[in-house]
Order: C-alpha cells, then sequence, then structure tokens
C-alpha cells in the first residue's frame, strides 16, 4: 500500500520520463551485463513501463521520452531540456502525485542535483537508473523503477527534495554519490547516510536533507539556453598550473578544485589559482576524497577561495554554475555553500 490515495482504493498518478542508460538498455542474452552498450537495444519510456506489468498495482503511469543515450553523454544543455520538460509535464497533467526520471547512473548524481536547485513544482521527484541492463540475468533495473514509482506516489516524499532510488534505498540528490562501478549496492551518502528504504510492505523515511532544495530555492533556469562554463580541476602530487591555463582558455567562468583533504593543493597549481582569482575568475575548494566538509580556514579566505562545504567536486561544480549563471562572485558563491 502506497499513501493515503492507495488506502482509499485509488491509484495515484506518476509520470516517467525516461532519459536512456543502462535502466533501458538491451543486452545480446542475460549475461551481458558489461558490452550491452554496444548492443544499441534500448527501450523507451513507454515500452520501459510496459514491460514492468507490477507497475499497473502501483499507481497510473504515463510515461514520457526525453532523451536517450547513455549519461556519459549528457550535458548541463541537457539539465535545462530536462528541467523545462519537468515543468511541463506538470503543468499538463494535472493531479499528477509524482514524477521518475530515468538515467544513466555514470552522471545521475549530477542530473538528480541539478533538479534539485533548479525545479518549482510541487509534487515529488525522484530519479533512478540502474546497475544492469534491463535485459539481465538477477538485473536491478525492474525493481528500481518499481520502488522509484512506489517512493514518487507515497506524499511522505513531498518536500523532501529530489530523491535518488536505487537498491531499495532513498538517498538525497544533494548528498548521494555512485561509490562503485558494477555492484549493485553504488549509490551511497558518505557520512550521512541514506533518507530511508523502499521495502517491501512500505516506504519509510528516518531523516530528511536540511539544506536548502527545490521548490523554495532563488534559481529559475526555465527558458535558459546555456549554463555558464564550469571546469573541475584535479589536485594531485606535483600538479602544475597547466589544467587551470587551459581551462581559462577554454572559457571557464570560475574553476572547482578537486583539492587534498583536509584542503589545498601543490604549490604551482595554487600560483595559477589565485592569478586566475585575481582576474575575476571564482575558485571552489571541494574535496577530492569524497567525505568531510573543506573548512573556511583563515589561509583560504585570505587567499579568496570559496569552499565547498561537503558537496564533491562534481556537485560543487552544479552549484557554481547556478551561482554564476545569476551573475554571483566569490562571496555570493560561498553564502550558496553554506545553505544549499
Amino acid at each position: 500500500m502506497v499513501g493515503s490515495e492507495m488506502a482509499q482504493g485509488t491509484r495515484p498518478r506518476v509520470a516517467v520520463i525516461g532519459t536512456g542508460g543502462t535502466i533501458q538498455s538491451l543486452g545480446k542474452d542475460s549475461l551481458d551485463l558489461y558490452e550491452y552498450g554496444s548492443n544499441n537495444g534500448v527501450l523507451d519510456a513507454a515500452q520501459l513501463v510496459d514491460q514492468v506489468q507490477e507497475l499497473a498495482s502501483i499507481a497510473e503511469i504515463i510515461p514520457f521520452a526525453s532523451w536517450t543515450k547513455a549519461s556519459t553523454a549528457v550535458t548541463p544543455s541537457d539539465w535545462l531540456v530536462l528541467n523545462d520538460q519537468i515543468h511541463r509535464v506538470v503543468a499538463e497533467n494535472p493531479g499528477l502525485s509524482g514524477v521518475v526520471v530515468t538515467h544513466g547512473t555514470a552522471t545521475l548524481e549530477e542530473t538528480a542535483y541539478f533538479l534539485n536547485l533548479a525545479l518549482k513544482v510541487e509534487i515529488p521527484v525522484v530519479v533512478t537508473g540502474a546497475q544492469r541492463p534491463f535485459s539481465a540475468l538477477s538485473g536491478d533495473a525492474r525493481l528500481n523503477l518499481v520502488n522509484a514509482v512506489r517512493v514518487a506516489a507515497d506524499p511522505a516524499s513531498r518536500g523532501q527534495g529530489v530523491l535518488v532510488v536505487l537498491n531499495d534505498e532513498i538517498n538525497a540528490a544533494r548528498e548521494v554519490t555512485k561509490t562503485s562501478t558494477y555492484r549493485l549496492e553504488a549509490f551511497r551518502t558518505p557520512d550521512l547516510g541514506m533518507l530511508g528504504y523502499a521495502d517491501p510492505d512500505a516506504v519509510v523515511y528516518y531523516r530528511r536533507s536540511t539544506r536548502r532544495h527545490y521548490p523554495e530555492t532563488e534559481f529559475d533556469v526555465r527558458g535558459l539556453a546555456a549554463l555558464p562554463r564550469v571546469d573541475i580541476v584535479y589536485a594531485y602530487a606535483g600538479a602544475d598550473g597547466a589544467a587551470v591555463e587551459a581551462a581559462l582558455a577554454a572559457g571557464a567562468q570560475a574553476i572547482v578544485l578537486a583539492c587534498f583533504a583536509p584542503a589545498g593543493t601543490s604549490r604551482e597549481q595554487s600560483v595559477v589559482l589565485i592569478a586566475a582569482m585575481e582576474r575575476g575568475v571564482p575558485v571552489v575548494q571541494a574535496a577530492r576524497v569524497g567525505s568531510g566538509r573543506v573548512l573556511a580556514g583563515a589561509a583560504l579566505r585570505r587567499q579568496g577561495f570559496v569552499v565547498a562545504d561537503n558537496l564533491n567536486p562534481q556537485k560543487a561544480r552544479v552549484l557554481t554554475m547556478l551561482g554564476v549563471s545569476a551573475g554571483m562572485e566569490s562571496e555570493g558563491l560561498q553564502r550558496l555553500f553554506c545553505e544549499y
């Protein structure tokens, strides 16, 4: 039973927007768990829903196609298209209980976090994917989709921000990251843990994310044609300034440094980064280790760096892009990382 609507004998209505990825992919046989991408077999959203007959007992599903591509090919322009589509689907289908987006897992966390910051809808939005293709023996695609629909339809999911549901676990888009290449338990929230479970008997929450999220954010990118270029530069032993210079030459309007833990980078890289900030290009330090906060120590403040709190570099890039698109410089960006 899912929420009060199921208790009253009426099915909730959930939109499923398909964007491709492993969850919609077909291998050459049931043991094709790796090379399926070269098979060029992909279900569209309607076909995916039709193949999972269990969905009919949970909700009335309305499928929509968006793009159909591997998530390694997803771009910030695609995020804008998807954001506009979700708003359009919700506006044109009154009475929806929630929206599910199917997505490849490689960049799922980035798309989910962008939506978490940009959406202006009131209903739950859940992003799901799969580690094994739809055709696989012991695959996770069907159950992940079923559970995502259950979570999207559950009234308890309202006001939680964008949710990521895989492997029976509910995580916050802001906090979750992919931690394994092929294991089913790939999506984890370091330090803070999941929000809850999509268990066989019920959708259960144990905590909430307290950071700002849709719809109560200051970002509205509907109709925007492009997002500003923000590049991630990696800190490593002996790093010089070549990658920073290349990013600036390519037109980066801000740089996210995947910095050492707890903060900082090599002396040579720091020189070039400080020079970039003096030219008006903000630099955000986000720890490359994927766990813990980057603290705004005296040295970093004196040098002018923005610190990303506990956001990983790829999530820090998303927030930075939105901040720069709103005309923010370092001081404004630092406020965002304290609030979002």
